[in-house]
């Protein structure tokens, strides 16, 4: 019987998949995420024919001697950056993902902290909470609109694109974007202005939302410099990979107004946030749940199962990386 390690426990309808498909499957009873070195020390216990890994598991050349008989890794996750992609086409292992399946989740909720921030309602559920309301005031809490306002979106891929369909058509943004390359059916689509770097989206845009890749060019991609270049009155929105995001820079920078305010999903170095962050005011913060639905995790934890039920079939899975 074929075995298969789950690295942390995932919706039970991918388990339930994977044992249909008669194998033996070993999920980690850890409550939290497995350093690498206890991901090492438990595929060393036995052998296992497929990993199904999540994007908090660092894999790298060690992790895959720890699993010889292991050739496909099926990453619960869109992005693997935790992956390390040279050295498993190296070894012809295969890598799998789970892309398209949430893309409406992360807009919906990219959007969500659009709102959070410009309208200030975290700030006042806090205010309500601490019993400080006593009663309606002209000055209170006052916000920012969004209909007629600049959202500068970084990279036009699914997730991006379907943020700027929501920004557009919904709330009545302009909008323009920076990507790669142009996207003409986006542009044709929203009337959406392509500028050729990043700094001319944040000098125009009222809001900035990020969608792009960790890459090493991505890696700090809004730093202090570029911080400086946004409008006074502009929000930061990110939703994409932590470290894209200076997060020392942008304490700074929400600390002395250099930015109107941010708000963000994921984190430079989850889970801890930069020194002063939690303490401001002006920032929205969510614990990476941005593809946090019962339906979209369900359908995750699938699609990975059913990439390893193709793997071990014999077929190619249909989500392999590269």
């Amino acid at each position: 019987m074929k075995k298969v390690y789950v690295t942390r426990k995932i919706p039970e309808s991918g388990i339930t998949l994977l044992q249909r498909a008669g194998y033996s499957v070993v999920v980690s009873e850890k409550d939290g995420v497995l350093t690498k070195d206890e991901l090492i020390a438990k595929l060393q216990k036995d052998s296992y024919d497929a990993i199904l890994c999540l994007l908090t598991d660092t894999v790298d050349g060690d992790v895959f001697d720890a699993a010889p008989n292991a050739k496909i890794f099926a990453n619960y996750a869109v992005g693997y950056d935790n992956i390390d992609m040279k050295e498993a086409r190296a070894r012809g292992i295969t890598v799998t993902n789970t892309p398209d399946v949430l893309t409406d989740t992360v807009a919906e909720h990219t959007i969500a902290l659009m709102l959070s921030i410009t309208s200030r309602i975290a700030e006042g559920d806090r205010f309500m909470r601490a019993r400080k309301y006593d009663g309606w005031a002209p000055l209170m809490l006052l916000g920012t609109d969004l209909k007629g306002k600049t959202l500068g979106i970084l990279g036009t891929g699914r997730i991006g694109a379907r943020v700027g369909h929501i920004a557009s058509r919904g709330l009545g943004m302009t909008l323009c974007y920076y990507d790669i390359k142009k996207n003409e059916a986006f542009e044709k689509e929203y009337g959406a202005e392509f500028k050729s770097t990043v700094d001319e989206v944040l000098r125009v845009a009222d809001v900035v939302t990020v969608h792009v890749p960790l890459l090493e060019s991505t890696r700090h991609l809004i730093n202090k410099e570029r911080l400086s270049m946004m409008k006074k009155t502009a929000y930061l929105i990110n939703s994409s990979r932590g470290p894209v995001i200076d997060e020392k820079a942008l304490v700074e920078a929400l600390r002395n107004n250099v930015i109107k305010g941010a708000a963000l999903d994921v984190f430079e170095n989850e889970p801890a946030l930069a020194p002063g962050l939690s303490e401001l005011e002006n920032v929205v913060v969510t614990p990476h749940i941005a593809s946090a639905t019962e339906e979209t995790r369900g359908k995750m934890a699938d699609i990975a199962a059913e990439s390893i039920v193709d793997f071990l079939s014999g077929k190619k899975p249909e989500h392999t990386i590269g």
